[in-house]
């Protein structure tokens, strides 16, 4: 399994580095080939070797599946394409030190989403079936959701399609830059954007370059910050 966690303002443990320059390392340290990478990935060559060298960005789900096949567990991918690790010696990045333990937290709808700093009656919570588990550092109020449409699947760089899960904190603070869950007025449900604040002014960017920003002006409220992105089952 390898889990994908995004960034957030929290002090990250670990070594901060290019997560191909991490690949590159693990790789050399066991032995894998671009050629044999690509054979488990199903992917060509090519590819790997653009990915690997950084002439291109693989999607977050590829890279997530290069590094299970080599081995790196778990890691933290920063915005700008770097990678914290929980461990600062590449010879021994097979073994990270261990993270918190492992604790579950709802998985519930976007529109259950748009109401959740509302009060939540005990029995609703009872009614809630999937509770998928993390190790990221999140808050008591946090929650999981699933990806609905492809605005935030996007063609280079950080892309995180339709069907993922994503962790939402509503205790950490949406700064500039940050993926969050918002909630519109002009909404039923909440919805799932990159917050961007400039020159005063705040708006909701999609990663999708095929879908134009949201101005907000009041007229939204930020129900947390995205912290984590995998596949359902990992």
């Amino acid at each position: 399994m390898c889990v994908v966690t995004i960034n957030t303002t929290r002090n990250n443990p670990g070594m901060k580095r290019q997560w191909n320059e991490l690949a590159k390392a693990r790789m050399k340290e066991i032995g894998m080939t671009q050629e044999r990478l690509a054979e488990s990935l199903q992917k060509t060559q090519g590819a790997i070797g653009h990915w690997l060298n950084g002439r291109r960005e693989p999607s977050i789900e590829d890279i997530a599946a290069i590094m299970k096949v080599i081995g790196l567990k778990e890691l933290v991918l920063n915005s700008d394409g770097s990678v914290n690790y929980p461990d600062d010696v590449v010879g021994n990045v097979g073994n990270p030190t261990p993270h918190i333990e492992a604790r579950r937290y709802p998985l519930i709808s976007w529109v259950s989403a748009g109401h959740w700093s509302e009060a939540i009656e005990p029995y609703q919570m009872q009614d809630i079936e999937k509770w998928p588990e993390t190790t990221a550092s999140a808050g008591k109020n946090s929650f999981w959701l699933t990806v609905k449409g492809d605005s935030m699947t996007s063609p280079t760089g950080l892309s995180i399609p339709e069907g993922m899960m994503i962790l939402v904190d509503p205790s950490i603070e949406a700064t500039n830059g940050r993926l969050v869950v918002a909630k519109l007025d002009s909404e039923n449900e909440a919805t799932f954007k990159r917050l961007i604040i400039d020159a005063g002014n705040k708006y909701l960017k999609p990663l999708n370059p095929g879908y134009r920003m949201i101005p907000i002006n009041g007229n939204c409220r930020i129900v947390g910050v995205v912290i984590e992105a995998k596949w359902e089952g990992l």
